[in-house]
């Protein structure tokens, strides 16, 4: 039976265990306690991210791997590979094998489940299979909560992170050129969780005002293109002729990559980034960080006569007057001509049948987390409170964004139907519930695990 269990069973085995106990003893004989398991993890790494225990060192932060057999550590090369250094907890069924070391030659503690579970493996697998099973520790005892309640609690915790960003804004608003601040975001946006620091690095590199520059004068908008992407991709180092492991024959047309080459060389530029700068594994082509610099060169392009600060603003404050989220989106939906519209990347292997470099739902979400609170911060400097109060609105009144795998995480987790996440604000609520409480090990400050149901709720 050791050899026919399957890890992801040993994974249903894991959560179950802990719907019933979180205080449990290492093979070493130290006890923890889960005070989050973490969420499952869609990258390189650990099976379950942002986790938090406690030990006798006190609260811990990290990564949660899960084997059938300790042993499946090394066979997994996990002990070379830094993609695994955050491991603060090693999982198995079966304990075979001696420590758990990581790459940069720390330990982890490994936690046993056999000893645990006293029933036949059978019998265990047939409780796993039950749906009614799932759960996680930390939201045991939240059926007291009413659906009203914990509406509040999502609008609440929504207002919160809004407004936190928006005070992030102001504080670099304070430092920073209102253009160059916005344009930080767009890019850290673009970059999504991946490749957001590299996307903030090349901004600071490769500031706004060079590259509005070169859109001045009698050029076209395709001469403005060409030179805009090859200063984004040169800085990035994501040119062809800058990746060592690039063979350019018969790759792509030589007089494309001649020009965007020639662009960069004849060009004023600081020192560029180096291609293994970027996180490439697992990103989908429509996210590949090359496309989305392709899509800022659109964007700045299509408000090269006014700056992109003064139409972005524009368009903010005409989504804001008339309550209108499409109105917002449509400044930044990108749809590429030539090359683009059917690659990610330079190589012929990089093919897409989209021509959509910026998509809606990717647009919603930029306007949500950067353009909405950008303006709030900026009219609060400005003094002008009647712009604040429209974007506010805005943002409460904002649909749904696509669900991603935090809040998808979240939902599931707090047992919430989907009715319930009904808007931008309250997905954004479920974030940062995540972010300030769930991963921070603050269990005892959440007011969903308090037993007082009649308690108003705040974050």
């Amino acid at each position: 039976m050791i050899n026919n269990l399957p890890e992801s069973q040993v994974i249903k085995i894991w959560q179950r265990l802990l719907r019933y106990r979180t205080e449990l003893t290492t093979e070493g004989g130290e006890p923890i306690k889960i005070i989050y398991p973490g969420r499952i993890n869609d990258d390189r790494g650990a099976d379950f991210r942002d986790a938090v225990i406690t030990t006798s060192q006190g609260l811990i932060k990290g990564d949660i791997e899960v084997h059938v057999k300790s042993s499946g550590w090394q066979s997994h090369q996990h002990h070379h590979d830094p993609a695994y250094n955050r491991v603060i907890l090693h999982v198995v069924m079966w304990h075979d094998s001696k420590a758990t070391i990581l790459e940069n030659g720390k330990g982890a503690p490994i936690l046993v489940l056999d000893k645990y579970i006293k029933s036949p493996i059978s019998q265990r697998f047939h409780r796993v299979y039950n749906p009614t099973n799932s759960g996680m520790p930390g939201f045991k005892n939240i059926e007291h909560v009413s659906t009203d309640k914990m509406a509040e609690f999502l609008d609440s915790a929504g207002t919160e992170r809004f407004l936190f960003k928006a005070t992030k804004f102001q504080a670099n608003l304070a430092q920073l050129e209102a253009s160059q601040c916005l344009y930080q975001g767009i890019m850290g946006a673009l970059g999504y969780s991946k490749n957001k620091l590299p996307f903030l690095e090349l901004a600071r590199r490769l500031p706004l005002q060079i590259l509005e520059s070169v859109t001045q004068g009698e050029i076209s908008d395709e001469e403005c293109l060409a030179r805009q992407q090859a200063l984004l991709l040169g800085t990035a180092g994501l040119l062809p002729s800058q990746r060592s492991h690039w063979h350019q024959k018969g790759e792509l047309d030589g007089e494309w990559i001649d020009k965007l080459a020639r662009l960069w060389a004849s060009s004023y530029h600081t020192g560029a980034m180096s291609y293994n700068d970027w996180h490439l594994f697992k990103v989908r082509p429509s996210n590949f960080p090359v496309r989305r610099l392709v899509a800022m060169s659109y964007i700045i392009v299509r408000y090269r006569q006014q700056g992109i600060f003064d139409g972005v603003v524009n368009t903010v404050k005409e989504a804001a007057l008339s309550q209108n989220p499409y109105i917002l989106e449509k400044g930044l939906v990108v749809t590429a001509s030539g090359y683009w519209s059917s690659h990610f990347d330079f190589s012929s292997g990089s093919r897409i049948k989209s021509p959509t470099l910026l998509g809606s739902s990717r647009a919603a979400d930029i306007a949500v987390n950067v353009l909405l609170p950008f303006m709030v911060a900026w009219s609060r400097l400005t003094c002008r409170p009647e712009i604040e109060r429209k974007v506010f609105d805005l943002y409460h009144r904002y649909p749904k964004l696509v669900v991603n795998s935090i809040v998808r995480h979240m939902t599931g987790q707090l047992g919430l139907s989907s009715s319930l996440v009904n808007s931008a604000q309250r997905q954004q609520g479920l974030i940062h519930i995540y972010n300030t409480l769930c991963t921070q090990g603050r269990c005892n400050c959440c007011p969903l695990t308090q037993s007082e149901a009649g308690n108003h709720i705040q974050v």
